[in-house]
């Protein structure tokens, strides 16, 4: 990938974190995709392709890191909390909006997995946006089963903090796939090729990966219900969730069951046969699956009348 297809750019938070990604630019005014990653990704990940297939189709698009990963900012690294990077984006859509090739009326939200889920979140409150693409996203992070000893994890380790020490953390999958909370296919499938994964970008991949999340995460993520908020997305939004048939990370039963939240007329359900949580965007159909997309931005900007 050419760097010159992109430039770097920083938006700095409410709160002074500095938020850093790539922004695709074409002539504009132009509609704008933000794209939110998957869980611990980086913007180096995956996506790229699909950043600039969209810019190719006229978008610009910004794909950045997330706050605690990556090249941006905010401590404890790799904390990862849901609510929080839900409120980050309200303040990219700001950031944005300014950009000179940006059509602020036209700005689109586009996340995978745990992305997903935080552009849902974010959308539930922020109604500026025009449409949301939600691929995969996560709703479960705890399994009931895993609580008591997740939860005494995490309390023992906010004492420790409390005591001076240095935040806790670790590998979000070891090496049989499994981690304490039991979240994103644990202990099977789905869990060893996140393992995979996440193996294969710390050994290879780019340099500000790290193959680690703090603990208090789960803390976050415990507290979270993120699909008891998608009733609060503004009836006049357009919302597409792709669901991977053979998702073996977040479940197609629960993903189904987010849609149904959705209070939106203008919502759709895109089933990917044969597909993965990790191929959906890679894999055989991926090419068909952008073009659904495209003409899914475009009939939303077509006939959105704000």
């Amino acid at each position: 990938m050419g760097s010159s297809t992109y430039k770097e750019v920083e938006c700095t938070t409410i709160d002074g974190t500095v938020i850093r990604g790539w922004f695709y630019a074409v002539p504009g005014p132009a509609p704008t995709l933000i794209m939110s990653h998957g869980f611990n990704c980086v913007k180096e990940m995956t996506l790229p392709d699909a950043a600039e297939w969209f810019q190719r189709r006229g978008y610009n698009v910004l794909l950045y890191d997330a706050r605690s990963v990556g090249a941006s900012d905010g401590l404890p690294r790799n904390q990862l909390d849901v609510l929080q990077m839900a409120e980050d984006l309200s303040d990219i859509v700001t950031f944005v909006a300014t950009l000179p090739t940006v059509d602020p009326r036209s700005i689109l939200l586009w996340g995978m997995s745990f992305g997903g889920t935080v552009s849902g979140c974010s959308a539930a409150v922020d109604h500026r946006p025009r449409a949301l693409v939600m691929v995969c996203p996560l709703f479960s992070f705890v399994r009931p089963n895993r609580r008591g000893a997740t939860f005494a994890r995490v309390i023992q380790d906010r004492v420790s903090q409390m005591g001076g020490n240095e935040p806790l953390s670790f590998p979000p999958f070891n090496s049989k796939g499994e981690n304490v909370a039991g979240f994103g296919g644990a202990g099977g499938p789905g869990g060893l090729e996140a393992y995979n994964l996440m193996r294969a970008a710390a050994e290879r991949g780019p340099p500000g990966f790290r193959d680690r999340i703090a603990l208090q995460t789960f803390h976050k993520l415990a507290l979270a219900r993120p699909m008891e908020l998608l009733d609060m997305v503004d009836e006049r939004m357009s919302v597409l969730m792709v669901v991977p048939e053979l998702d073996d990370i977040s479940s197609p039963q629960e993903q189904k069951a987010a849609f149904e939240k959705l209070s939106t007329p203008k919502k759709q359900l895109h089933v990917a046969r044969g597909a993965g949580h990790l191929s959906v965007m890679t894999g055989e159909g991926s090419e068909e699956l952008l073009e659904v997309m495209d003409g899914f931005f475009r009939d939303a900007l077509k006939n959105d009348v704000r």
